[in-house]
């Protein structure tokens, strides 16, 4: 019976689309790619194994023709494919309207060899049935200049791939893999490490005060900081250098420097001050307004999903992916803030549904995408439909939930008004009894209508900023007005080394310096850390000294290929090739052969001449002077350095895996020599249990272990504890190792007899009750907490990330019900009421001023009569290669139509 054939990529996307379809359709998947370059030596087909090029599988002699093999295991369903295909009269081919998703098409066009039947290239955005019905009635043709710029793209990767790693196998390690895109991001890593080893700290005062406005205002005490001394500013963090030292100021109060003051003359200042009286010497009141952010794009919803959700890149793009399929959310590769005139009418109904009128703006907003050839063909990701769903009716679970909401709220909130509000500067001054003319400056902003940020806050790389709908109130204080101080005292500080790389701030780096494409960010992020040039620390990339290695010899003999600035700049090449302005054959002979002064790679590969792979491998610790060097081995780092007897690099000492680069210190390195892993230092007798207690320093760092006797059963472990951060091997003593090998301790019961431990953990010390950890602040916590302790912090809603708590926004008394205290919190996605065991947002009508405790019950029984939420499972699946050989021949372009067919690939 003659059907229409409609192929997609996954199984998934194949049964909602057949469901929208329905009977005189087939929607088949083709399951992935279909073909690809070989991956290896066994895949590449025997008639170019013997030519020179045979290992690339990319004819680099004959315009850079690919030679693409099927997997074996997709050889039975493509001969499905053909099958159905005999009994169609048209071919729909319906893959992902991006790049890839045209040379998939391509390449089952090429493949499949469908004979006296139309041929349509469907695309949509969205799988709604509006949008496919839409989709097949405004097919189009496969566009030449997307897949040339797609091949390009997988050519220069492969071309990068194959002809670099190679020079590492053979001068650092076996194993390893260069990328075009993969390598410069392990760069960026590894120079942010550099830039944390070469920091150093700069230690800073200044005063910090509490001051009373007076009885006649009901906000009487507010918080302020020192701002000049004698007219000269306060030194703070951003005046000092990554040296330490403070940097020349030209531009402070009076046109005098800086003023940096240290610990003593700070301390005296606040003696100083004691009997002091004040005077506002300036109010300064400025219009606060916030607009929107724009609704998603692929890179700024992967940093959200992972500030606020704790999900990493490829996470969210796998659980993106099923929301998409199934018809929750549009296409989520993309580079486009846009949305479309459906999409804004739904969002602005939604404004109006549930906040009000008052939240909506006379006129829809539209957001300009500020990315460099963004794609605006597609989207924004947003809900799909014309009309949108809350997340409540969409009867989703766990994660796919929880990005839904996420998504549905950010499309929300940009069709909002604006955030407005005031911030105030008031500067305080009075004079010292030494002398001094001292001033000091406090800050507030208050937000008289919160706009936008009533549906959507979004989060912060920085912990210590403050986030847009954080409000800090002043006394309504005028110049001249005396106020007095309830209390200054000194306060030191520290300035801290530039911080480590996060997914999502990696993501939002790439993108600014325009390296590689935002649908590649989460494999990027996955291949360094599966690679193990980068580990995690925490949510923090943490480069291993391997990559450091590596780095040094790209940078040494590929240093255009590793540049930041060639790596973006080919970005742009690939765009003029997918616009039909270059042409590919052209771009890749520059890449591989070079021009004019410029080497190409193949140049490159073929000349590096001596490398000494040693020397790529060795780095001095704290200075050639010290004696002491890290060395990369095919076992991981160890330090060199000299023995008892002098002799230079006699000792030799692992490096704890875990120990990030920054962290080894010549004094550090000196303590791992002097105790190299396997060497114990005996503490001492168990006092309750007789063992003999050793310390040693191990694979992950110094710990205490107890020896079992000889009899002791084979099942028996002996009990370990890793050192807190406070100790070292050095000073370790039996009591110290007794109190680490008490650890995991029980603390207590809570009144349901649940056991709530102290644990110490990769992450950090912790407390654990069934499956509920809650952070700990120190290590010494562990030894010291009790269980009335550890029951208010259970009694605090639990915190996602490591964030510490934070203060309750009102305080409402205790709850009929569970009789715990309730506050009003500030929470990711608003205000919300808790009693420590349940949350309850507040409704479009309440407000923090206004609720009482009677409301906040209300709410609190609502939540409660819910139950707790269900978590749901997670699946995984496994792929597997094999091929089938094809040879592509070159495409030739007719500039009248950008949708000419692109040369058949021939069968080899």
């Amino acid at each position: 019976m003659a059907h229409k054939l409609v192929i997609v990529e996954s199984p998934a996307k194949a049964r909602t689309i057949g469901g929208y379809l329905g009977t005189g359709y087939v929607v088949e998947s083709s399951i992935g790619h279909i073909r690809d370059l070989p991956n290896n030596a066994a895949d590449t087909p025997a008639k170019i194994k013997d030519k020179p090029w045979g290992r690339l599988a990319v004819d680099v002699e004959n315009g850079f023709e690919p030679y693409y093999v099927v997997p074996r295991d997709k050889k039975a369903h493509i001969t499905k494919l053909k099958s159905l295909l005999k009994d169609a009269d048209e071919l729909y081919l319906a893959t992902d309207e991006d790049r890839e998703g045209e040379a998939i098409a391509w390449h089952l066009l090429d493949e499949l060899k469908p004979k006296n039947i139309p041929v349509h290239r469907m695309v949509f955005h969205e799988i709604t049935k509006p949008a496919i019905q839409a989709a097949v009635e405004n097919p189009r043709q496969i566009n030449d200049d997307l897949v040339e710029a797609q091949e390009a793209r997988r050519i220069l990767d492969r071309l990068y791939g194959y002809e670099v790693s190679p020079v590492l196998w053979k001068k650092v390690m076996s194993g390893l893999s260069a990328g075009r895109v993969q390598s410069v991001a392990t760069r960026l890593v590894v120079d942010r490490e550099r830039e944390r080893m070469r920091f150093r700290v700069a230690s800073y005062w200044d005063l910090e005060g509490t001051f009373d406005a007076g009885s006649k205002h009901e906000q009487r005490m507010f918080p302020a900081k020192l701002h000049s001394v004698d007219g000269a500013r306060v030194a703070r963090g951003s005046d000092f250098g990554p040296d330490g030292l403070l940097k020349v100021s030209t531009s402070s109060t009076n046109g005098k420097s800086v003023v940096h003051l240290d610990r003593p003359r700070a301390e005296g200042l606040a003696a100083a001050l004691e009997d002091t009286t004040y005077d506002v010497r300036s109010v300064e009141s400025k219009p606060y307004r916030r607009s929107p952010y724009a609704p998603f794009r692929t890179t700024t919803l992967q940093q959200e999903a992972s500030r606020k959700l704790g999900m990493g890149a490829s996470v969210t793009m796998s659980v993106a992916q099923r929301l998409y399929e199934n018809g929750f959310i549009t296409y989520m590769r993309t580079d486009s803030t846009t949305l479309s005139d459906a999409a804004v009418g739904a969002a602005r109904s939604q404004v109006r549904e549930l906040y009000g009128a008052e939240y909506l703006p006379d006129s829809p907003r539209t957001y300009a995408s500020k990315v460099k050839n963004a794609q605006e063909a597609h989207e924004a990701i947003r809900p799909a439909g014309d009309s949108f769903r809350t997340p409540a009716q969409t009867g989703l679970k766990g994660e796919q939930f929880r990005l839904y909401e996420l998504i549905w709220m950010r499309t929300v909130a940009s069709q909002m008004k604006d955030a407005v509000g005031q911030s105030v500067t008031i500067r305080l001054g009075g004079a010292a009894a030494t002398g001094e003319d001292v001033v000091f400056s406090a800050s507030g902003r208050v937000i008289t209508f919160h706009g936008f940020l009533k549906a959507y806050v979004e989060g912060t790389d920085d912990a210590s900023a403050a986030k847009d709908d954080q409000e800090t109130r002043l006394p309504a204080l005028e110049q001249g007005d005396a106020v007095s101080a309830a209390s200054v005292s000194a306060s030191g500080h520290e300035t801290k080394p530039p911080a480590r790389y996060t997914e999502a701030t990696l993501i939002k780096e790439l993108e600014d310096r325009e390296i590689g494409r935002p649908s590649t960010y989460a494999s990027i992020i996955g291949t360094i850390l599966n690679r193990g040039y980068v580990y995690k620390k925490g949510t923090a990339l943490v480069p291993a000294w391997l990559a450091f290695s590596v780095t040094r010899l790209l940078e040494e003999h590929f240093p255009r290929q590793v540049s930041y600035e060639f790596t973006a700049s080919m970005e742009d090449v690939l765009d003029e090739i997918a616009a039909g302005r270059k042409d590919r054959n052209t771009e890749l002979g520059e890449f591989y052969y070079g021009t004019g002064d410029i080497a190409g790679l193949h140049t490159l590969v073929n000349e590096l001449g001596e490398i000494d792979a040693r020397e790529l491998a060795t780095f001095p610790v704290g200075g050639e002077g010290s004696g002491i060097q890290l060395r990369v081995g095919r076992y991981g780092p160890y330090l060199e350095g000299p023995d008892e007897d002098g002799t230079p690099f006699g000792r030799r000492a692992n490096v704890p895996d875990d120990l990030p680069p920054d962290e080894l210190t010549v004094e550090k390195a000196k303590e791992l020599l002097a105790n190299p892993a396997g060497e114990e230092i005996e503490l001492g007798s168990h006092p309750e249990t007789g063992l003999r207690v050793v310390a040693k320093n191990g694979r992950f760092g110094p710990y205490v272990t107890e020896e079992l006797p000889e009899d002791a059963p084979k099942s028996a472990k002996p009990r370990t504890g890793s050192l807190f951060k406070s100790m070292s091997l050095d000073t370790i003593t039996l009591d110290d190792a007794v109190k680490l090998l008490s650890l995991p301790r029980v603390v207590g019961a809570d009144e349901a007899g649940e056991e709530i431990t102290a644990q110490n953990g990769r992450y950090g010390p912790y407390l654990k009750k069934g499956t509920d950890s809650r952070s700990l602040t120190s290590e010494e916590q562990l030894l010291t907490i009790t269980l009335d302790e550890a029951l208010k912090i259970y009694a605090q809603p639990k915190q996602r990330g490591r964030a510490a708590a934070t203060a309750p926004l009102k305080e409402l008394g205790n709850d009929p019900v569970s009789g715990q205290p309730v506050v009003v919190k500030a929470g990711r996605f608003g205000e919300y009421v808790t009693d420590g065991e349940y949350n309850a947002t507040l409704r479009k009508e309440d407000t923090v001023e206004a609720i009482t405790i009677e409301r906040a019950a209300e709410l609190l029984a609502e939540r409660r009569a819910k139950g707790p939420a269900k978590k749901s499972a997670k699946k995984g699946a496994k792929k597997a290669p094999a091929k089938k050989t094809a040879k592509k021949s070159t495409a030739k372009k007719t500039t009248a139509k950008k949708s000419t067919k692109k040369a058949a690939a021939k069968k080899s």
